[in-house]
């Protein structure tokens, strides 16, 4: 109830705003005017450019050339994309994957802008390799990111982030300010699909899904009805919501995943810092991550239909969920280390782990990557003085990889 009179309270400042692009100016990605400035701001900021030329050489060369030979001219963020990230994103596909690919279904119209609703694995990559693959699949355009703000721990990221297409998920906040700042990002995920034509990627979830028990929060849905027109399936449909499944073979994060789980057991009232969510971001950028496959599902359009309008709210934000959840477990690729975690925690002895679906060789080298990721969460743990528990770490990683198959096994 109080947070329903808060809602009320506050939705009268925000009528008349809407769909003006200026009531965004706090989250929203940069528009192109801007982007001149932002990049001489990006320039002169001297971490920003040893960040970056560790995987651009040259960034400043290339943002001057690229600024020399569009002066005068109008140039769009998808334009920005294509020149800088574009190619980055290739080179990490190239030097840090075995293959990436796409599929959709073949009715899924590639000219209507959709929210495309994820599981998520990597703070940076997920949202960078679709854009990627939907420009390779002649999409007309990329996805707009939702992104937290506690990443942006530095001013050139956020700035880096806005260029690339971003707006900001604001957290942190007290009750009141978390409603109003909910509220304007609804109202901009709606003005981006109905006027700015975008796509948008949303992770299913606040952060990722530590375990891989990937499960859609009914906040998320909520948020997105707060804006646009009508009842709350109008709402959801406006926004074409396309639940899609990413699956990555090997996750570079695994061995950090089990480190916190080992952490948050052991340390009462443990907290990632800044430096954690870094080292995330750069073991997940430049670490090896084998096959990677995403699969959209059908736009849950039509299935919204139908649904009871009358159904309470109570119980549609939870059905909606669970249909989207169900979507994204049948979609997912299972590759041979996700059936053998399944395999090795549900067999009484390691010795009596075999299946049609892998080989005795897949096995022996799983087993291998496990004691080295064991290894390295140990370290890691040692490092900061905490006594490592190998069967712990073990059961959260065989955990981390055997939970989409227990998911597909329960949607299909």
């Amino acid at each position: 109830m109080k947070e329903q009179q808060l809602a009320k309270d506050i939705a009268p400042s925000l009528i008349g705003s809407a769909g003006k692009e200026s009531s965004f100016d706090d989250i929203r990605p940069y528009k192109p005017e801007e982007l001149p400035q932002v990049f001489d701001e990006l320039m002169a900021d001297e971490q920003f450019v040893q960040a970056v030329s560790r995987v651009m050489p040259d960034v400043c060369g290339k943002m001057k050339a690229f600024l020399k030979a569009n002066e005068g001219t109008s140039f769009t963020n998808l334009d920005v994309q294509k020149t800088f990230i574009y190619p980055l994103v290739q080179h990490i596909i190239a030097t840090c994957t075995q293959g990436i690919d796409l599929s959709v279904p073949e009715h899924l119209d590639r000219q209507q802008p959709h929210t495309f609703i994820t599981n998520h694995r990597d703070i940076v990559l997920d949202s960078a390799f679709l854009s990627f693959l939907l420009v390779e699949n002649q999409f007309p355009t990329t996805v707009e990111i939702a992104i937290g703000d506690n990443l942006l721990i530095f001013p050139w990221i956020k700035k880096l982030v806005r260029i690339n297409k971003s707006f900001i998920v604001q957290r942190s906040l007290s009750m009141r300010e978390m409603l109003r700042a909910s509220q304007t990002m609804s109202r901009y995920m709606h003005y981006a699909i109905a006027e700015k034509h975008e796509n948008i990627w949303i992770a299913q979830r606040e952060g990722r899904a530590k375990d891989s028990d990937d499960r859609t929060q009914d906040s998320i849905l909520k948020m997105m009805a707060m804006g646009g027109e009508g009842s709350i399936i109008d709402r959801l449909r406006q926004l074409h919501l396309t639940p899609m499944a990413l699956s990555y073979e090997y996750d570079p994060c695994d061995y950090l995943k089990a480190k916190e789980f080992q952490q948050r057991r052991d340390i009462p009232d443990f907290k990632k810092s800044k430096a954690d969510d870094l080292a995330s971001m750069q073991t997940g950028i430049f670490g090896a991550k084998g096959h990677i496959h995403f699969a959209a599902a059908p736009c849950i359009d039509e299935w919204l239909d139908t649904l009871d309008p009358a159904t309470p709210k109570l119980e549609i934000f939870p059905l909606i969920a669970r249909h989207i959840d169900q979507e994204i477990h049948r979609n997912f690729r299972l590759y041979p280390s996700n059936l053998i975690a399944a395999a090795l925690l549900t067999s009484t002895s390691a010795s009596s782990v075999s299946s049609e679906r892998f080989s005795p060789a897949d096995l022996s080298a799983f087993e291998d990557y496990l004691q080295q990721r064991i290894a390295l969460a140990a370290n890691a743990l040692q490092a900061e003085g905490l006594q490592p528990d190998p069967a712990f770490l073990r059961e959260r990683l065989l955990t981390m990889y055997a939970n989409p198959v227990f998911n597909q096994e329960k949607a299909k």
